[in-house]
């Protein structure tokens, strides 16, 4: 059962502000290419990430093809809000909600059982990475989708994650089928911290 957090709405009705013309038209293209089951290049609340509708199991195959990655290793789903985590996850802990409440960085959960998401997104144990995005596009883009959005980083696998738009190499600019404009200048972002949560409420600290 989800606990009652008192101070939570202030936090949610800073999400997203649809205020800014360039990022309404920004998620306006995105969500045509991703309801199309295509593949976007785009700003998250962590590194720069190559995306598509988790829910469509040929373009999350794509989304591996174009990282040169194993499909064993599962991939991070990004949702816009508690209730949506909710509609992915067989069973969400209550400790995860005072986890994402308490955390300073943004903070991806690995549950044990993801649902009514396309299997290649799970692990090998039926596990999934999910975070509640917090950043104006991707949560913007994702609320449009009414969808989570695949979120892995923009670099072919084994090579170094960039830190900025300007590291993302060609190979990966040119594989995808959009590349979203807004957030470019943004630098120095860092991958989210990683906590593997049991049903049982057991914490394991990946990263």
């Amino acid at each position: 059962m989800k606990p009652n957090i008192t101070d939570k709405s202030e936090k949610d009705t800073k999400k997203t502000s649809l205020s800014d013309p360039k990022l309404k038209e920004e998620i306006a293209r995105a969500l045509e290419i991703v309801r199309k089951g295509g593949i976007i290049l785009y700003p998250t609340d962590t590194v720069w990430g190559i995306g598509c509708d988790a829910t469509n199991t040929k373009a999350v195959e794509r989304v591996y093809e174009i990282k040169k990655r194993q499909d064993s290793k599962a991939l991070i789903t990004l949702v816009n809000s508690e209730a949506m985590l909710e509609r992915y996850v067989e069973e969400v802990p209550e400790v995860a909600y005072q986890l994402m409440e308490a955390a300073v960085r943004p903070l991806t959960i690995v549950y044990d059982k993801g649902i009514n998401l396309s299997p290649k997104l799970l692990a090998d144990d039926g596990s999934i990475g999910i975070r509640v995005s917090n950043e104006e596009f991707s949560n913007g883009l994702v609320k449009a989708m009414r969808k989570p959005l695949v979120s892995t980083s923009a670099n072919i696998s084994g090579e170094p994650t960039p830190a900025s738009f300007g590291d993302i190499s060609a190979e990966i600019r040119d594989a995808v089928d959009y590349v979203v404009d807004y957030g470019r200048t943004r630098n120095g972002s860092v991958p989210s911290n990683v906590i593997k949560l049991s049903a049982s409420g057991e914490v394991k600290i990946i990263r």
